[in-house]
């Protein structure tokens, strides 16, 4: 049976024709081979013209063997094809569950230079804050500095206290030596006087003595002048006169008693006179030694607070210098665990991010891979459909779905497409399959067949399905070059792709390069920190 059908993928004016070898009964009861012609719409199902060809019967082992060797083929096709959509339907699902793999390593990435782009702003916040601890610790090392100076200052002003309390102790020794000499000549002052006094009882006692004597031998004589007078009396100058004799002698007596007490009154008033002034300067040098000894007790007294003061100061001034230190210390410790915290986070994060990126490019490499594998089984797909659809002038036409039966005219007919029909589960993304079979015998008999009961306007026909098959071919050609130039597209998305990672590969050294860098910043920060720390500690210690 000859049919012409219009495919799916031409306007509808075409027009395809089939040749198809079915059994059949002729007039007389033989068997025999008939031609069915047909056309129809690829829409409408409306019949393009009568059929006017007629039928020729085959003979019936060529219709059993072509039957066979079709199944045969078929049944091959098919179980390739259910092997090549097994194998498409698996690298399908693994290209999804590797593209949603890929969106969730890029929502993830995404999450990760999110987090990679906000640590700069960390870092901001804590350079700010190392700074403004950088400027608390310049601002504490002046202090240190100034309060060293204060202690300096202290140092002299103790180191001059010092020696003024050493000057005031030599001058207190000296004081206190002048007021011994001074004690001593008091006490020999003391023993002159009373010396002296021994002496003035002795010598009162020496003048009453006298002065009794004096009065007994005045007496005595007084006694004898009377006797005398009497004795004169009654002598009547026969007796020398005696009164004047003892009137001499008492006269004499009298000017030496009196000329002695008055020599003794002048050396005692002399010497006691003497002694008064001794004792008068003696007691004024003693109160003038007790004043300055009184006052040098008094500056003894207050230089021992003034150097009770500082060194209460001092060492108030060296415990907030030591707690200041602790402090300090105990904050740069602090400041510097927490950069190494942040150092290592970040460090974890960015081992985090490369390997990421490593599991991204691996995942990458293996979508490539995929893309590849599948961009060849397509191409031997498409190799294979080619090298069906050019295996000969005579094709044979499968769709996915049943397409409009072509009318019989009173006879079943063996069509092709009613044979392949089960195939077309098998067939991929709702595109159609050409198969193009064609032997030798099919190709003859059909031109006999045409031959002998073809109508006259067979030739039209054949010329116009030459013309669809060059056309179906440039389409085909067509689609190859399209399909090339979509692959071409892919690779250069592919090399762009490749190119953006290289570029950010870069963009991440240069980014470790910087942080290496500023790594070594604050590892010299750190060591002139504890530098200056030594040095002030040597000043602290000096």
């Amino acid at each position: 049976m000859t049919s012409t059908s219009i495919g799916p993928y031409f306007p509808s004016t075409y027009k395809r024709r089939v040749v198809v070898r079915s059994a059949g009964y002729g007039a007389g009861g033989g068997i025999g081979s008939r031609s069915a012609y047909s056309t129809f719409s690829s829409y409408s199902s409306v019949l393009s013209a009568p059929v006017s060809a007629a039928v020729t019967e085959l003979r019936l082992d060529q219709a059993a063997q072509v039957s066979s060797e079709f199944k045969v083929l078929r049944t091959q096709e098919k179980a390739e094809l259910q092997d090549l959509n097994d194998r498409f339907v698996s690298f399908i699902e693994r290209v999804h569950e590797l593209e949603q793999q890929n969106k969730l390593l890029e929502t993830k990435l995404l999450l990760l230079r999110q987090r990679h782009t906000e640590p700069s702003n960390l870092r901001a916040l804590y350079e700010h804050e190392i700074r403004q601890l950088r400027a608390a610790v310049e601002e504490a090392h002046n202090e240190k500095q100034a309060a060293q100076d204060h202690k300096d200052e202290m140092e002299d002003v103790f180191s001059n206290m010092q020696t003024r309390y050493e000057d005031e102790v030599l001058g207190r020794e000296a004081s206190e030596g002048r007021l011994m000499d001074a004690r001593k000549g008091v006490d020999e002052a003391a023993l002159g006087h009373a010396e002296l006094e021994k002496r003035v009882c002795n010598l009162l006692d020496e003048l009453a003595f006298l002065k009794r004597l004096c009065e007994s031998e005045i007496a005595e004589l007084q006694a004898q002048l009377q006797y005398s007078a009497e004795v004169s009396v009654e002598m009547e100058v026969a007796k020398p006169d005696l009164s004047a004799a003892l009137r001499d002698i008492r006269v004499q007596y009298e000017k030496l008693a009196h000329h002695n007490l008055q020599s003794a009154d002048e050396w005692f008033s002399n010497k006691v006179n003497v002694m008064t002034v001794g004792t008068s300067r003696k007691t004024e040098s003693a109160r003038n030694a007790r004043d300055e000894v009184s006052e040098y007790r008094r500056l003894l007294k207050a230089r021992i607070l003034e150097i009770d003061a500082g060194r209460g100061m001092n060492q108030a001034l060296e415990n907030q210098l030591q707690d200041v230190e602790e402090k300090q210390s105990a904050e740069i410790s602090a400041l510097q665990d927490a950069i190494s915290q942040l150092e290592d986070e970040l460090r974890a994060n960015k081992n985090d991010m490369a390997h990421y990126l490593k599991d991204y490019q691996d995942l990458l490499n293996v979508k490539m891979a995929l893309d590849i594998e599948i961009a060849a089984y397509r191409n031997l797909l498409e190799g294979e459909e080619n090298r069906l659809n050019v295996a000969g002038p005579g094709s044979f036409n499968v769709y996915s779905h049943a397409m409009y039966a072509p009318p019989s005219y009173g006879r079943t007919p063996f069509s092709l497409q009613s044979q392949l029909s089960s195939a077309a589960p098998y067939l991929m993304s709702s595109r159609f399959y050409t198969s193009s079979i064609s032997t030798e015998e099919t190709i003859s008999a059909s031109q006999a067949q045409q031959a002998e009961a073809s109508p006259p306007h067979d030739e039209q026909e054949e010329e116009e399905v030459e013309q669809v098959v060059e056309e179906e071919k440039e389409e085909e050609a067509e689609e190859g070059q399209g399909e090339e130039g979509e692959d071409e597209k892919e690779e250069e998305a592919e090399v762009e792709e490749e190119e953006k990672q290289d570029e950010r590969e870069e963009e991440e050294e240069g980014d470790e390069v910087g942080e290496k860098e500023e790594e070594t910043k604050k590892q010299k920060d750190v060591e002139a920190e504890e530098k200056c720390g030594k040095t002030t500690d040597e000043k602290v210690q000096m």
